[in-house]
């Protein structure tokens, strides 16, 4: 049974009760009934901040704090003990399926139904004369188109995990919940274009004038990004098995009107690290950001070991690291990391770092021997430890414990930049070509975010050959977005997964004599194989629901 068949919805959500001005609401250990729901607009307004509250959280992660970009080529684990290790060990299975995608996505999947069902015709008469009773149902009826993108954000995150699943749009009891089968991956895909298409003028470009300025709610220009990305996955390798170049197409429309519309709504890029900390919501180019309530759990553990609270953690490899190329100048083997590529600097923590994080007045020694480095238990394996989207601002120390919001990015405009680019090449065939109704062409796009405030990397050069440019572009993305979930899903959907199977890490001793740095590169195996193209459906399912197949090569 995929969790549809609940009247009663409990939920606990872990997130602290934020403010309405600078984000949703969620509520903790929370319980509705039918009646209750629409009793008052605050249990509304509740019961709908709990299915956003079912949104992607990349914080969470996996035991011992690890994340899912060391489930791919971004970064390792520096905790053997850590569920994320089993993404490449040959203990992801059916039964230990890592992932709680399909109960977390089919529980808000049904709170939605249950919502658009039971709201219709609902008018809250004992508050018609409340001074602010035209306003709250100004808002109430914005809620369902809401509702309806959550459902069909909750579809793309079931379709881009576990390909073809169960398309259910109603409430359904224990019986007819236990007999829905799997619907085609394109299907899901239509609904979920098809939804976007039917709410986006429903919806504000921003809530700036509405009773309480939340931010962190559906926009017109979230529904527009949905609905790009989704095309752009239906249209790579993985769902688009006959090459259909109509898909691509379709594709870089929806990215260009992210693109077209953000601008006109003054969403534009802005500094790489006003992405993340404290105030990382308030980025010019973020469409959407899930915002967490003050704590330091991220920073407990990342921040790197012997560093006095420090815990490490998800450690970057030198993998990413190769990723980042020179602003200036050519690579020095001496001193590798020198006028790289600027946003390398913000992403990762190297050898000879000073003031990481604020409080540590040492320098940061990733050699083995060092202070921060093996063979201390838990000491970065790969000779890097991870800056972005912790908050250098945190401190650890017992005595001057602190906290901050955090804010995971769901969609920015970078990304839709990116996408275009990718889209309009599959187009156009030419990373040089602008297709009628398009007027950046990929390289153009891409230039858009080297050149981004504080970055300025050169831009790429006219010319390259599609196999180059789909190098260089690549690489952009993995640079770009680093860390933000998109890579372990980009392998994928290119179908390119067997690049996981190795990593390359850095091991840097330094000498005892000369106190030279001798800079050692090492390749770490990783198990793939192509059924994890797919995750497994949770075994419990199917066994509860045979009609319910499993994925490829996971029986």
């Amino acid at each position: 049974m995929i969790k549809l068949n609940k009247i009663i919805v409990t939920i606990g959500v872990v997130l602290s009760l934020l403010s309405c001005e600078g984000a949703m609401d969620y509520n903790e250990n929370s319980i509705y009934e039918k009646d209750k729901v629409f009793s008052s607009f605050v249990f509304t307004r509740n019961f709908v901040s709990n299915i956003y509250s079912q949104m992607e959280n990349g914080f969470s992660g996996y035991g011992n704090g690890g994340v899912l970009a060391s489930a791919c080529d971004e970064s390792q684990i520096a905790w053997t003990t850590s569920n994320v290790n089993d993404f490449f060990n040959g203990s992801w299975s059916a039964v230990n399926t890592l992932s709680s995608t399909w109960g977390d996505s089919y529980w808000g999947i049904r709170a939605a139904n249950f919502y658009l069902k039971e709201s219709v015709g609902q008018t809250f008469e004992s508050f018609k004369y409340n001074t602010d009773y035209a306003e709250q149902m100004k808002r109430f009826d914005k809620y369902q188109y809401e509702v309806r993108f959550l459902r069909a954000y909750f579809y793309f995150n079931l379709v881009k995990t576990y390909g073809d699943v169960p398309l259910v749009t109603e409430v359904l009891d224990a019986d007819a919940a236990n007999k829905v089968s799997r619907t085609a991956s394109a299907d899901i895909f239509k609904y979920i274009v098809d939804e976007c298409d039917a709410i986006v003028n429903m919806l504000p470009a921003t809530y700036a004038a509405a009773i309480d300025k939340e931010t962190g709610r559906i926009t017109k220009q979230t529904v527009l990004a949905l609905k790009a990305r989704a095309l752009m996955y239906a249209a790579s390798p993985l769902f688009n098995t006959s090459s259909n170049g109509a898909l691509w197409q379709s594709a870089a429309l929806a990215n260009k009107a992210v693109i077209d519309t953000c601008a006109k709504y003054n969403v534009k890029l802005g500094t790489y690290n006003s992405l993340w900390g404290n105030n990382g919501y308030l980025a010019t180019e973020i469409i959407l950001g899930r915002r967490t309530g003050g704590n330091r759990t991220f920073e407990s553990s990342n921040f790197p070991m012997g560093v006095e609270g420090g815990n490490s953690g998800n450690c970057p490899t030198q993998t990413l690291v190769d990723a980042y190329g020179m602003k200036t100048g050519t690579l020095n083997p001496n001193d590798p990391y020198l006028n790289r590529d600027p946003r390398f600097a913000l992403t990762i923590a190297y050898n000879g770092n000073t003031g990481w994080p604020t409080y540590n007045t040492a320098i940061l020694q990733t050699f083995e021997g060092g202070l921060n480095g093996l063979p201390t238990a838990g000491a970065t394996p790969t000779g890097y430890y991870l800056k972005k989207y912790c908050d250098a601002s945190i401190d650890l120390r017992p005595d001057k414990l602190n906290t901050k919001y955090h804010t995971w990015i769901i969609f920015r405009l970078a990304e839709f930049y990116l996408n275009y680019a990718e889209c309009v090449f599959n187009v156009s065939g030419s990373a040089d070509v602008a297709p009628t109704g398009f007027t950046l062409t990929p390289l153009a796009a891409v230039n858009v975010v080297r050149a981004r405030t504080g970055i300025a990397m050169p831009a790429l050069t006219a010319g390259l050959s599609s196999a180059d440019f789909i190098s260089k572009y690549r690489n952009e993305r993995m640079v770009e977005l680093a860390f933000e979930e998109h890579r372990f899903w980009d392998v994928r959907r290119w179908k390119i997964g067997d690049v996981l199977s190795t990593v390359k890490i850095l091991n840097l001793k330094k000498d005892a004599i000369t106190g030279t740095l001798q800079y050692n590169y090492n390749t770490v195996t990783r198990r793939w194989e192509d059924k994890m193209y797919f995750f497994p459906i949770p075994s419990v399912e199917i066994r509860k629901n045979p009609a319910i197949t499993q994925n490829k090569g996971w029986e």
